[in-house]
């Protein structure tokens, strides 16, 4: 397990440092019988978990600052937040999420087409892949690369969440496009349009800017370490 990446963030809210990841994805959380508490170290999680954790740091990080609230920053509404605070994470994290003086959130025309389209693509009758539509319509509203503002370590993270909970979407970016831009090309031929006038990818002179690795580091990483972000 030593080669896995370690969980960013939740580092100031009480979850415990050196959280890792699990190949069983249905391995759960080991409490203590004696506290019912986590334990401090060496904690398992499922890779869905670790992604939700990473999505909430960051999201913390916008509460804190005053940039939005709970359901701004993730896209989800209060009972999917309630439901998925209550279940998975610690009784005393939920209250910083502040969830009584939240409202659902708003769609703008564009996220709500990103996620009409991220849910037609989702796994049939799966609630966490349909949370995570809605989490990544709102995410890639950001600035940065997706990986970055989902609050995970490396764009491979993202691809694995892509390829788990959107297969069939995922499957079609052979061409390793950058993430956001591959869905919203998607999304652009799904609706009859395209943002991109260049006769082909070849000619484009912004052909760096759509392929490649999406190189960087984690935000919650450079937060971490006090590095100031711009």
């Amino acid at each position: 397990m030593s080669d896995k990446p370690r969980m960013r963030g939740f580092w100031e809210k009480g979850i415990p440092h050196g959280v890792r990841m699990s190949n069983q994805p249905n391995r759960r959380r080991r409490q203590s019988s004696s506290t019912g508490r986590l334990p401090r170290m060496d904690v398992e999680v499922d890779f869905d978990e670790y992604v939700l954790a990473c999505v909430f740091s960051r999201a913390l990080e916008e509460i804190d600052a005053g940039e939005a609230t709970a359901t701004e920053a993730t896209g989800l509404s209060r009972a999917d937040l309630h439901d998925i605070l209550t279940r998975l994470f610690p009784e005393r994290l939920a209250p910083t999420f502040s969830l009584e003086k939240v409202s659902d959130p708003a769609l703008g025309p564009e996220e709500e087409l990103l996620r009409g389209m991220l849910l037609a693509h989702a796994r049939a009758d799966d609630i966490t892949s349909a949370r995570f539509a809605k989490i990544i319509a709102r995410r890639a509203l950001r600035n940065d690369h997706l990986w970055q503002d989902l609050g995970l370590s490396n764009q491979a993270e993202l691809s694995r969440l892509l390829a788990t909970h959107f297969p069939k979407l995922a499957s079609g970016n052979t061409q390793k496009m950058r993430w956001k831009k591959y869905l919203y090309r998607k999304l652009c031929e799904a609706e009859g349009f395209s943002l991109c006038t260049a006769p082909s990818c070849r000619e484009c002179n912004d052909l760096k800017d759509c392929f490649g690795a999406e190189e960087g580091n984690s935000r919650l990483a450079l937060t971490k370490e006090g590095i100031e972000l711009g």
